[in-house]
């Protein structure tokens, strides 16, 4: 029984996982926008958010923890200049979840995971 038991595993050990999940909360940051499954996404937009919300606040402790949810040090230093300002008036929902439907070989549901403007 799965009573309260939060997260998804995807059939993968634990550090291929996170490995999946801080590509794709890099690949979001770097490009506004990724296609990827509707369980994935749901997965990967807390990872966006916490990115976001410590660029926010800017420091240096939050720069070296968002640091360890990402992947590419100088999109870090993109996120905190850029991203913490465009939402620095906003208190959370940065990300926007649109569902694409199943695809054609597996029938996998498929979503589009971006940022909000």
């Amino acid at each position: 029984m799965r009573h309260k038991v939060s997260g998804r595993k995807f059939d993968r050990p634990t550090n291929s996982r996170m490995a999946m999940f801080k590509g794709l909360t890099t690949d979001l940051i770097r490009h506004r926008k990724v296609t990827t499954t509707l369980p994935k996404a749901k997965e990967v937009r807390g990872f966006a958010e916490k990115v976001i919300t410590l660029a926010k606040d800017g420091s240096l402790h939050s720069r070296r923890r968002a640091y360890n949810l990402m992947l590419d040090k100088k999109l870090l230093d993109e996120v905190f200049a850029e991203l913490g300002e465009q939402y620095k008036d906003r208190p959370g929902g940065y990300t926007r979840t649109i569902k694409l439907g199943p695809r054609k070989g597996d029938g996998a549901e498929m979503a589009i995971l971006e940022l909000v403007e």
